[in-house]
């Protein structure tokens, strides 16, 4: 483990985001991270994609996604939950979070910017080798997690499987499983139950009643999923 606890101090929870549960429930209680790898999952504007930016960014990455000890966003200012947001570490983290570049290791992907980054990046030394852009958007997603989730550090994603198939969801679990045996911290935002569904993985269902560790079987999008694909007209009436 890096980090052990996300928590905040002095924070106006009378405005945005502290009005949504699981950011209130956040800044109330804390985070605590009892496994290597944490799932936040969650309908849209359950506050899964606020949180998982803020632990980026309190971690020193990029809000604009990248990795540890580089800068790419310039003079973007943290998100108001990231500029508050404290994480307590144990030593090997906070050498990765504090120490000199060669030591730092982690990386944030998020989707809306990652096939910029990807543009800009593909060849780059320390990077990854082949261009991203002569790649689908899916082959291009794996590039870069297999050359730059390959080491333990702390890594944060937010919806990476809005470019994976099926199959490439299955290896983006093998990859997790991998990086969690290897000294690794993943904290990953998702709707995946694929995903979510990774061996001895903790999943914080993200509600209106506010953070909640809930065992995979019990999720509700696990749930949805399995209703959908043996009746999907019970739910299509409702709508068409």
């Amino acid at each position: 483990m890096l980090v052990r606890r996300a928590y905040v101090e002095n924070a106006d929870t009378e405005r945005w985001p502290y009005t949504v549960p699981a950011v209130t429930d956040l800044a109330e209680h804390g985070l605590t991270f009892t496994r290597p790898i944490t799932f936040l999952v969650g309908e849209n504007g359950s506050g899964k994609s606020t949180v998982a930016e803020a632990l980026a960014e309190a971690f020193g990455l990029d809000s604009y996604g990248g990795r540890a000890g580089m800068k790419y966003a310039g003079t973007r200012e943290k998100s108001a939950l990231g500029s508050v947001l404290k994480l307590a570490t144990t030593v090997n983290g906070q050498r990765m979070m504090t120490g000199p570049r060669r030591v730092r290791s982690g990386f944030f992907l998020r989707a809306e910017t990652a096939m910029g980054m990807m543009s800009r990046f593909s060849g780059v030394p320390g990077y990854w080798a082949g261009d991203t852009d002569e790649m689908s958007h899916g082959e291009g997603f794996l590039t870069v997690l297999d050359a730059m989730f390959s080491r333990p550090g702390f890594y944060v994603l937010d919806e990476p499987e809005s470019a994976l198939s099926f199959s490439s969801s299955l290896r983006l679990v093998e990859l997790f499983h991998r990086l969690g045996r290897t000294g690794a911290q993943v904290v990953c935002a998702t709707h995946s139950p694929v995903l979510a569904s990774t061996p001895g993985a903790s999943v914080i269902e993200f509600s209106a009643t506010g953070m909640h560790e809930v065992a995979w079987d019990d999720l509700l999008i696990v749930d949805h999923w399995r209703r959908y694909l043996r009746d999907p007209g019970a739910y299509l009436r409702h709508l068409l």
